[in-house]
């Protein structure tokens, strides 16, 4: 059944008078220079849909809601863009500007980890052309994978697993390092001209553990490809772990669980993570993924709360 977006708007506006006016009941106190209150809270388009079928709502949709709750910015997940015509792109550029909002971010999939160097070939073209379609949105930073091997038979199996996956028969994971590398190196051209900053993210494959981002990372050696930190994707020890990636973090990807976790949850300390990212001088987006049960109509506003408390500056 179609989510019928006039209801879900107008639920989304009644609920902010209830829920989301905790959050400003107390808003962070500016510093007597006028400096901004601490970092900039977004919202991913992601929060409002997360793959459920019924819920697909469309982007501008998105901003319209991320608005009326009071939100500072939008994060695009690119699969769930229904249209990518420029006509369409620059409408979504002028409704965000008028609601007073950054379109912030975007959030891509790609796989690298193949030995099959036409499907790595084929990932190139499709992140350059995600790159391309960054720039016509106005958008700085794009989310980028390192793709994993899909010995997996679905991600239901891969969360099952803690994201762990065997690695393709004859191969391990030091053959995939080099296959990552080279591809993202070949993505940089693209990522500058367009002025787009790459961050990729501690996800899954060969992105599951610290040492795996900065491994790709430090190889690649380019300003123009950092790290996306999401803070949901550590399921074990995950202070220690955020603390490694912190100095190179230009993106922020914050999890909350509201209802229960659709696939896990973790119970995050949002303060003691904020005070990590404070450490590394860190003053960029955060944006809300809301991943859990609740409705988001309540769950995303209780969790605007929870982040602009623990991200206000100290």
């Amino acid at each position: 059944m179609k989510t019928n977006r006039r209801k879900f708007l107008l639920g989304a506006s009644a609920a902010i008078g209830t829920v989301a006016a905790h959050a400003q009941a107390k808003p962070p106190t500016a510093p007597s220079s006028g400096a901004r209150p601490g970092n900039p809270i977004a919202v991913s388009t992601y929060s409002y849909w997360r793959y459920r079928s019924d819920s697909k709502l469309r982007i501008e949709a998105c901003i319209e809601l991320a608005a009326e709750m009071g939100f500072d910015a939008v994060e695009i997940l690119e699969v769930q863009m229904h249209r990518k015509d420029n006509a369409y792109l620059q409408s979504l550029k002028r409704q965000a500007f008028t609601a007073g909002l950054d379109l912030c971010g975007m959030s891509t999939h790609q796989g690298f980890v193949s030995p099959d160097a036409d499907k790595r070939r084929e990932n190139i073209e499709k992140t350059i052309a995600s790159i391309e379609l960054a720039y016509k949105l106005g958008i700085p930073t794009m989310r980028v994978n390192t793709g994993r091997w899909g010995t997996s038979r679905s991600f239901d199996d891969l969360m099952k697993n803690r994201g762990i996956e065997p690695t393709l028969p004859g191969y391990t994971e030091e053959d995939a390092f080099p296959w990552v590398i080279e591809s993202f190196e070949k993505c940089l051209p693209a990522a500058e001209k367009c002025g787009v900053l790459l961050g990729l993210e501690n996800h899954w494959g060969l992105g599951l553990t610290p040492e795996g981002v900065l491994r790709i990372v430090d190889a690649v050696d380019s300003p123009w490809l950092q790290v996306t930190m999401d803070t949901g994707n550590f399921l074990e020890d995950p202070y220690a772990r955020l603390e490694k990636i912190a100095p190179k973090t230009v993106f922020v990807q914050a999890k909350t669980y509201y209802g229960g976790g659709v696939w896990y949850e973790l119970d995050l300390d949002y303060r003691r993570i904020a005070a990590i990212l404070r450490k590394h001088d860190y003053r960029g987006y955060v944006s809300l993924e809301f991943e859990g049960r609740e409705d988001p109509k309540t769950a995303v506003p209780k969790s605007l709360a929870v982040l602009r408390r623990a991200f206000a500056a100290s």
